[in-house]
């Protein structure tokens, strides 16, 4: 028993919390169960961790290079409040959690184990549940049970008492969550990659497929007519530099968070470590800028690297053990699809959206003070960007994540404000988490143990209904997406 426990504990630690091996043990998997000769299965499992891991140096840079400037807008000016990033938001969980509920932390990584084997349940049996996507970011997992445990105590306080219960209800939710968030954005993503083959497992998934919604009902041209996207944008003589993905968004990163850089001024960084008095703050300011362009262009590569591995080893999970699914994996995945400026673009508009939500909470007097953090300001606005661009042109790509940089703001106010962990200075503050769940949260806190059956009704509702939107090409295009483009060419044509 001990050694079992000793397996199981290492598999938890070091494999499903850990990005880029638990994608190297699907990797792994799917080639054993392909019958892959044991040199390819090696060198494919290899590709798919460092590819992951190179992801993970270019996603951790943007992070660790613009988080001072975040805290330079902080201190600038004299805010006291709560930052909306998933790493806040697990630190705020972890310090407040004992205080105000009598818990400890120690049992997040129990609710985050039991829910990963609900999600393997709801995919193992799609045909009945219809979801089709298995949730592999670890630390996307992790992240979510803290901010998950704190809010479904809050809203049925009576499970502080009852540890199997409390457990049940959060692991069946919250599993449910990651099979059917992450299954909205199959069409999205498929459609995105040309059938890459995989979903996305991150903390926007209900944004991206309203995105995606959105872009086609508001912005998609009228039948026949092509929207014009932000890689076709006709740029005139010295303009046309914009097209080169790099080069636009090293010059649009200098003059955005140049000006802010300015504002917040050189003595912050100094005193901070960022920079030396004698560095010259000009320099500085545009070296920083063009990291961006850097830690992107790794990201992408990191991308290249192990999608492919990932996709076809995952095949072989499909055909033994999970038939008809694909991989959730990190929302950056996608970037190396689609109009690469769509990233930047969506990012800049989703950033401006924030400031001005911002501002007004300052203006208006609000209690809770959201400071916005670099992840949901960049990875959600990115993604939805990239997707609103797809499917709805430049205009989508502008004003959906811009919109949703207002909604991160004024929702992540709301619940951590309400919910109290705004006292403890983090809130996770990506699109589902200011929506979707305080939007479950409400209905639990008022509803009591009925609000939890109508919360998981709802959401395995939800793969049932987009089911019966297109039965026929529902599992196609997990199984054969080529097949699936002609029977949707056909179906367009009649």
């Amino acid at each position: 028993m001990q050694i079992l426990n000793a397996i199981w504990t290492f598999f938890a630690t070091y494999i499903l919390q850990k990005a880029p091996y638990m994608v190297g043990f699907l990797t792994l998997l799917g080639y054993c169960l392909m019958g892959k000769k044991w040199y390819d299965t090696l060198a494919g499992t290899l590709k798919a961790i460092i590819g992951m891991l190179i992801l993970n140096v270019g996603s951790g840079g943007l992070v660790s290079n613009f988080r001072p400037i975040l805290a330079g807008l902080k201190e600038r000016f004299n805010l006291t409040a709560c930052v909306i990033d998933p790493y806040y938001g697990q630190n705020a969980v972890t310090a407040g959690v004992e205080e105000v509920f009598g818990k400890g932390f120690s049992q997040v990584m129990t609710l985050l184990l039991i829910a990963f084997i609900v999600n393997i349940l709801l995919v193992r049996f799609n045909k009945l549940t219809k979801c089709r996507t298995l949730f592999t970011t670890g630390h996307v997992q992790v992240q979510q049970a803290a901010t998950a445990y704190w809010l479904i105590l809050f809203a049925l306080p009576a499970l502080r008492n009852n540890n199997v219960a409390l457990m049940v209800v959060m692991s069946v939710i919250l599993g449910a969550y990651w099979a059917v968030g992450s299954n909205l954005t199959v069409k999205p993503m498929q459609e995105l990659t040309d059938g890459a083959g995989f979903a996305i497992a991150h903390q926007q998934m209900f944004g991206i497929r309203l995105a995606y919604w959105l872009s086609g009902k508001l912005f998609g041209g009228k039948k026949g007519k092509k929207v014009k996207k932000v890689g076709e944008l006709e740029m005139p003589g010295f303009f046309s530099i914009f097209n080169e993905n790099m080069v636009c968004t090293a010059i649009l990163m200098t003059v955005f968070f140049g000006i802010i850089m300015i504002v917040i001024g050189k003595p912050f960084f100094v005193a901070n470590g960022a920079t030396k008095e004698s560095e010259n703050f000009a320099y500085y300011i545009f070296n920083t800028s063009l990291q961006f362009a850097v830690y992107l262009a790794i990201l992408q590569l990191g991308v290249r690297t192990f999608v492919a591995e990932l996709t076809a080893s995952f095949q072989g999970i499909a055909d033994k053990l999970l038939p008809s699914s694909v991989p959730g994996v990190d929302c950056a995945v996608c970037y190396g699809f689609g109009d690469s400026n769509a990233v930047t673009f969506g990012f800049l508009a989703g950033l401006t959206g924030q400031i001005l939500a911002i501002v007004a909470l300052i203006v208006l007097g609000s209690p809770t003070i959201i400071i916005c953090g670099f992840v949901p300001v960049f990875f959600d606005n990115a993604t939805i960007g990239l997707v609103a661009n797809e499917k709805g042109g430049l205009k989508a790509c502008l004003i959906i994540p811009f919109f949703t940089g207002i909604i991160q703001v004024v929702g992540a106010a709301l619940i951590a404000g309400w919910v109290g962990l705004a006292n403890y200075g983090g809130y996770l503050g990506m699109f589902d988490w200011d929506t979707v769940w305080p939007l479950f949260t409400v209905v639990m806190h008022y509803l009591g143990y009925f609000g939890v059956g109508i919360v998981v009704v709802v959401l395995l509702a939800i793969p049932q209904i987009e089911y019966r939107m297109d039965p026929k090409g529902y599992f196609l295009i997990t199984e054969d997406y080529e097949k699936y483009k002609e029977y949707k060419a056909g179906k367009a044509s009649k």
